[in-house]
């Protein structure tokens, strides 16, 4: 199995717990006389199972990302964690150039002349254009992610 496999399994799986969790909150009380909808010892039972299954691919994909090294040098896990790190620092950049460009704000300027005038306090180009850069950062990083998910089986 590759590894964009099990992490698409993994995806289901937590899905999964998410609708037996719905299901068995729907089951845990009725009323005298009447029949729960269903067994919600059953959900439960069955939703450890599907827990244990995911606990186990879990560690796989871990064990496979930390083993893995890509084109760079860096190992799977490296990637994720500068993904998430570069992720993190683009909306750092993002939101504020966009509060400082007025985006909540219609019009720009001021409306009546009794009005203050807004200033920015952030260089805004500076900003877009370094937030720009760690897009295409991002989306490098990504696509290395990417291709070692479609191309390295998952460790048993």
């Amino acid at each position: 199995m590759k590894l964009a496999e099990a992490l698409a399994e993994r995806a289901e799986a937590v899905r999964r717990v998410s609708q037996l969790r719905a299901r068995i909150i729907g089951s845990a009380r009725y009323q005298e006389g009447e029949t729960p909808p269903e067994n919600a010892a059953e959900l439960l039972a069955e939703s450890e199972r599907v827990l244990d299954e995911l606990e186990a691919l879990i560690r796989r994909i871990n064990a496979t990302n930390a083993a893995t090294r890509l084109d760079d040098g860096a190992t799977v896990t490296d990637a994720l964690a500068r993904r998430d790190v570069l992720r993190l620092r683009h909306s750092l950049l993002t939101a504020p150039a966009d509060a400082a460009a007025g985006a909540d704000r219609r019009g720009a300027g001021r409306q009546l002349r009794s009005e203050l005038l807004m200033l920015s306090a952030l260089p805004v180009a500076d900003l877009r254009g370094q937030a720009d850069r760690l897009a295409r950062e991002i989306r490098a990083v990504d696509t290395l992610i990417q291709r070692a998910n479609w191309e390295v089986d998952l460790i048993d």
